[in-house]
C-alpha cells in the first residue's frame, strides 16, 4: 500500500534527509514499508549517495529500534581479521589474541547490524554469514562452540554485485538471500532540482559554523550547478559547499566563472543527463514495443487464417486468392510462391457433408501442422524476448538493475533470462 506524502516528509525530517525526488520518495516509502519485518535488506547505490541514511530508518521503524545498531564498512577491515571482528574469537586463537573478544554479531544481539560496501567481505567471511542469515548461528574464531544470535542485517554496495557473482567474487547464494528487499539510492545527478536545495542546505549549515554570511548563486551558476554530473554525490556537494563558504570572503555571491573554478577542471563542462521519471513514463518503453510486437504477430496468424480458409472455399485456382492477399506475400520471392495447385492438397478439419471422408487427412497430420505452427509462434516469441533484452542492456551500459526495470521485470527474472540466452558476456 502507497504511503501519504506527509508520511513521507515526516521521515524526510526525522532523519534529515532534504530533496523531493520521486525516486528519492520511492526508496524512502520501500525503507518504511519493509522495516517492521525482519527481513534482510540490500541498499544499492553509489559511493557518497546517502545508503547509511536508509539503514537507520530501517532500524529506527522497527521493532528493535531499542536495540544496538552497529553500522561496519566491509572494505576498512583488514581480511585476516574481518572474522574476528564480526563473530569474535577465543584467547589464544592466533598471535595477539591475549584475551577472548565478543564480536559484533554477539554485542548487537536483538539490534540490526548495517553491513556497507559488502561487496569487499573475503568469501570465506561470505559462508559465515550466509549460515548466520539462514540459521541465526556462528562460531567464533577458534572454537567449535555453535552460538545462536538474532541480527538483522542490512547490507550496502557501490558496485555490481551480480557481476562479482559471475566472476566468482561473491556467492550467488548469499547475494539472493541478502537482497530479499532492494532499494536502490538514486546518485544526485538523477535526482534534478534536490541539488539546489541541498546546496542551500549547506550553505545555512557552514555559514553558521564559521560565523560567515552564506554564499548564494546567480541563475547561471545555479544552472552549471544543476548539470554536473557530481561524481562524488551528496558527500562531493557538501565538500564544495564548505570550500566555496570558506574562500569567497569578499563576493558571498557565486557566478558562474567562479562556480567553474571551483569545480574539477576534467569534469566542469560535463553536463549530467538527467532523466524526468515522468516524461520516461509516458514514453514508448520496451515492454510497450515488445506489446506491440505481440499484437502484431496476432493480426499476421489471423490474416494468414483468413487466407487459407478462403483459398480452401475457392474453386479452382489458388492463383486469384493469393492475388486478393498479395500484402500477406510482400517479403517473398516471386519463385517462392506456387499457384499450381498440389496433387493432394493438404486439407483442413473441414468436412462438408458432399465431400467423402476418404478424401481427408488423418487427425494426427492435422495436430502435426497445428504443432509445429505453435513451435514456430513460440520460437519467434524467444527471439523477440531476447532482442529485447539485449537492447535494454545496451541501452544501460549493462546496469542490469536499470534494465529490468526497463523492460519491466524483476531483476531475478532478467537474471534467469540472461542465463537462458547465454548473455552474460555482453
Amino acid at each position: 500500500m502507497a504511503m501519504q506524502e506527509s508520511e513521507i516528509q515526516s521521515i524526510k525530517q526525522r532523519f534529515g534527509i532534504i530533496g523531493n525526488s520521486p525516486l528519492l520518495g520511492h526508496a524512502i516509502q520501500v525503507a518504511a514499508q519493509v522495516a517492521p519485518t525482519d527481513m534482510s535488506v540490500l541498499i544499492t547505490g553509489e559511493s557518497g549517495s546517502g545508503k547509511e541514511s536508509f539503514s537507520k530508518i530501517i532500524h529506527h521503524l522497527s521493532p528493535r529500534k531499542h536495540n544496538q545498531f552497529i553500522a561496519i564498512n566491509c572494505g576498512s577491515i583488514p581480511e585476516g581479521t574481518i572474522d574476528s571482528e564480526l563473530f569474535g574469537h577465543e584467547k589464544g586463537s592466533f598471535t595477539g589474541a591475549h584475551e577472548a573478544r565478543k564480536g559484533y554479531f554477539e554485542v548487537s544481539n536483538g539490534g540490526t547490524i548495517f553491513l556497507d560496501e559488502i561487496g569487499e567481505m573475503p568469501l570465506g567471511t561470505q559462508a559465515r554469514l550466509l549460515r548466520v542469515l539462514e540459521n541465526g548461528e556462528f562460531i567464533k574464531v577458534g572454537s567449535s562452540k555453535v552460538q545462536k544470535t538474532d541480527v538483522r542485517v542490512v547490507a550496502a554496495t557501490n558496485v555490481n554485485l551480480m557481476k562479482n557473482v559471475q566472476e566468482g567474487k561473491f556467492r550467488e547464494d548469499l547475494y539472493y538471500r541478502l537482497s530479499t528487499v532492494p532499494i536502490y539510492v538514486p546518485p544526485l545527478r538523477e535526482r534534478g532540482a534536490d541539488i539546489e536545495l541541498l546546496f542551500r542546505k549547506f550553505a545555512t549549515d557552514f555559514a553558521e559554523k564559521y560565523r560567515v554570511k552564506p554564499i548564494t548563486l546567480t541563475d547561471e551558476a545555479k544552472e552549471i550547478l544543476v548539470k554536473y554530473r557530481f561524481p562524488g554525490n551528496i558527500r562531493q556537494l557538501k565538500n564544495l559547499t564548505e570550500q566555496m563558504s570558506v574562500l569567497s570572503t569578499e563576493n558571498k555571491v557565486i557566478d558562474a566563472e567562479m562556480l567553474l573554478h571551483y569545480l574539477p577542471k576534467d569534469q566542469s563542462q560535463l553536463p549530467a543527463i538527467y532523466h524526468d521519471p515522468e516524461k520516461e513514463r509516458q514514453s514508448l518503453s520496451e515492454r510497450d514495443l515488445l506489446y506491440k510486437v505481440l499484437f502484431d504477430m496476432k493480426k499476421d496468424m489471423n490474416d494468414l487464417k483468413k487466407f487459407v480458409l478462403e483459398a480452401l472455399q475457392t474453386e479452382g485456382s489458388t492463383s486469384k486468392v493469393i492475388e486478393n492477399h498479395s500484402e500477406l506475400f510482400e517479403d517473398l520471392d516471386d519463385n517462392s510462391i506456387n499457384t499450381t495447385p498440389p496433387e493432394k492438397p493438404v486439407l483442413l478439419n473441414l468436412h462438408p457433408s458432399n465431400v467423402p471422408a476418404q478424401a481427408y487427412e488423418d487427425d494426427a497430420d492435422i495436430e502435426d501442422i497445428v504443432h509445429e505452427t505453435e513451435e514456430e509462434e513460440s520460437l519467434s516469441l524467444e527471439r523477440k524476448e531476447k532482442e529485447l533484452i539485449i537492447r535494454a542492456l545496451q541501452k544501460n551500459n549493462n546496469k542490469r538493475k536499470h534494465a529490468a526495470r526497463d523492460l519491466g521485470i524483476s531483476e531475478r527474472t532478467l537474471y534467469r533470462k540472461i542465463k537462458q540466452y547465454e548473455l552474460e558476456d555482453l
